[in-house]
Order: C-alpha cells, then structure tokens, then sequence
C-alpha cells in the first residue's frame, strides 16, 4: 500500500476522521484544513507515525511545510523509510 493510503489510514484512526477519511488526498491541505489537527494533535500524529512507520521523528525535522499537505507528509515519510 503506498505511503499516502497508510498516513490517510493512521490519521483517520488517530484523529477520529471517519468518513472525512475518504475526501483526503495529496493536495488535501492538512494545517489549517482539518480542524481536528490542532497543536496538540500534531504530538500524537507524529507518535502515531513513529509507531505505525518505524521510523524515529527528531523535533527539528519537523515544521508548517511537513504538514501542509497530505502529500507533503507522505513525501516526509518517504524520505524518513529510505533512511
């Protein structure tokens, strides 16, 4: 399953989406277009991503532009799963 489709997955289950889930694509604008994405939010998405990825996310890798868009993320942990 490509990256995208699993982020979509983990932040409907992490973010309680339901079927607002399916609306979601790359250019789906994340910060400031899901409401359920606040501040605190982002903590538990980026935790949830460590655990569903495998992958370890250090603070000053993350910012506004990683979560601007669904693709943008999805190209963020594309690039963490080659490292």
């Amino acid at each position: 399953m490509p990256v995208i489709e699993d982020l979509k997955n983990m932040l409907a289950d992490t973010l309680n989406l339901g079927a607002q889930k399916n609306s979601l694509d790359a250019d789906s604008v994340l910060l400031g277009g899901l409401t359920e994405l606040d501040s605190m939010a982002v903590v538990n998405v980026i935790a949830a991503m460590e655990e569903y990825f495998g992958i370890a996310i250090d603070d000053d890798e993350i910012n506004g532009k990683t979560f601007e868009t669904l693709g943008s993320l999805a190209a963020f942990v594309e690039r963490k799963l080659e490292q």
